[in-house]
């Protein structure tokens, strides 16, 4: 089965892409079937292990349906590089020398983590596989309720997961919504270095929309990363100061890579659903350019219809879940979603760059603004 193109929840594929990219027409111009040897070297970097075998390389986050599963799933952390964004365009490279990433079972390691997708009224099984860790790690689930030992908090359940052990969380899913799920050891260094993720319950009978997509926004300080990797770096939790800001783990222009990164495609007249999660420390003022959107739902409570209206701006605090929806009718072409912090949407001192993504039209893909695009973000057709 081949990778999904576009953000988490896409059911778009490559050879759909292709098809809507005019394949060798538009990407051609771009040189995008010819890379050069500097983008196959950065391609390699970001998507295998490092060559002096020490820590594998991130991949995207994949959904992964636990009741196909028989309600169980399996999670461990392995130390990992995180490439942000690996190219030199636009403000780049942006890396994450060491994080802490979560794997399902036997796929790849991710940050954010595996999006863990149920259904109301099952019970999922979550094992905390700890066996190769090298310290304590604990799993807490916002949102459903559950019993008090599996609440995940080391302080206040006397449960942590050592080094060397296994621990299974009882998680039922009984408060339907998109929610979070992140370490609650040590918090303020282990969300820090990418131990969250996301934990969706659709509601029974849920019906999904033309196209559903699930979006992790994530402000971090690079300097804890660095520290981890050995680098010349101090970290100080008190003090603060995000450097790097992603959507789904990527840095614009990475964010619009089709494989590694998480375009938000349509087609016209497509109803849009978009989950919205904060991983982050800070608010996100989250701005989708010409569509209105509704949010509907609120960190699992649906919000009723005689309450919402029409916005373009939704403002994420941290931990916070919210899903809009919207009707991909604008002129069809490439429009920006991004944090409307505009300080968020760089790369360093480079603008624009950062938290920021797009919607894309497929009708827009066969266009020449589209494959520069594609050239900035790395994409090699």
């Amino acid at each position: 089965m081949s990778t999904p193109v576009g953000a988490p929840g896409s059911t778009m594929s490559r050879r759909e892409f292709l098809a809507a990219t005019g394949s060798a027409g538009a990407l051609g111009l771009a040189g995008c079937t010819a890379p050069t040897e500097e983008r196959v070297q950065a391609s390699q970097t970001a998507n295998q292990a490092t060559t002096d075998g020490s820590v594998p390389s991130t991949s995207p986050p994949e959904v992964v349906d636990v009741d196909e599963q028989g309600g169980s799933v399996t999670l461990k952390s392995t130390p990992a590089r995180h490439a942000v964004h690996p190219l030199e365009t636009m403000g780049g490279p942006v890396e994450l020398p060491r994080v802490w990433a979560f794997q399902a079972d036997d796929g790849d390691p991710s940050v954010p983590g595996p999006i863990l997708r149920t259904t109301e009224g099952e019970d999922m099984e979550v094992t905390l596989d700890n066996t190769d860790g090298m310290r304590p790690h604990t799993l807490h689930f916002h949102g459903v309720r559950k019993a008090w030992e599996d609440d995940g908090v080391p302080t206040t359940t006397g449960i942590r997961v050592g080094p060397g052990e296994k621990h299974t969380y009882t998680i039922p899913a009984n408060v339907p919504g998109t929610h979070l799920y992140h370490c609650h050891y040590q918090t303020h260094r282990h969300v820090e270095m990418g131990m969250f993720g996301i934990f969706r319950v659709d509601p029974k009978g849920y019906e999904r929309a033309d196209r559903e997509y699930f979006m992790t926004v994530k402000d971090w300080d690079s300097r804890l990363s660095r520290m981890a990797a050995g680098q010349d770096a101090t970290y100080d939790p008190q003090n603060r100061k995000p450097d790097v800001f992603t959507v789904n783990g990527k840095s614009a222009p990475r964010t619009l890579h089709p494989e590694d990164g998480s375009p938000i495609i349509v087609s016209e007249g497509d109803q849009v659903r978009v989950h919205f999660v904060n991983g982050g420390y800070m608010s996100h003022p989250l701005h989708i350019h010409n569509h209105r959107f509704q949010r509907v739902e609120k960190d699992g409570g649906t919000i009723p219809e005689a309450a919402r209206h029409e916005m373009d701006v939704t403002n994420v605090a941290p931990a916070e879940r919210h899903t809009i929806e919207f009707t991909a009718d604008a002129d069809p072409g490439i429009y920006l979603m991004h944090c409307h912090k505009v300080n968020h949407v760089m790369n360093g001192g480079f603008y624009p760059g950062g938290m920021l993504g797009g919607v894309v039209y497929e009708s827009a893909m066969d266009t020449d603004i589209f494959a520069q695009l594609m050239e900035y973000a790395g994409y090699e057709g």
